[in-house]
């Protein structure tokens, strides 16, 4: 088994960096693949934001800092 009770075969969630300046989440699996989710809206961000926070293992999740 891999990380988090996955197979060492299937792809998941490695790291998830959110920028709360920008309103973007960057989402990188453990195959090299990085997403990007930018938000339009205070509104949409902060949805993002929980379900990031709901669903992403604790020691998957950093913030960029704002200065």
């Amino acid at each position: 088994m891999g990380y988090a009770g996955h197979s060492m075969e299937e792809e998941y969630l490695s790291r998830c960096v959110v920028d709360t300046v920008r309103r973007t989440v960057h989402i990188y699996s453990n195959e090299g693949d990085k997403k990007t989710v930018e938000c339009d809206t205070p509104e949409e961000f902060i949805s993002v934001l929980n379900y990031v926070r709901e669903h992403a293992p604790v020691d998957t999740v950093s913030y960029v800092d704002p200065i």
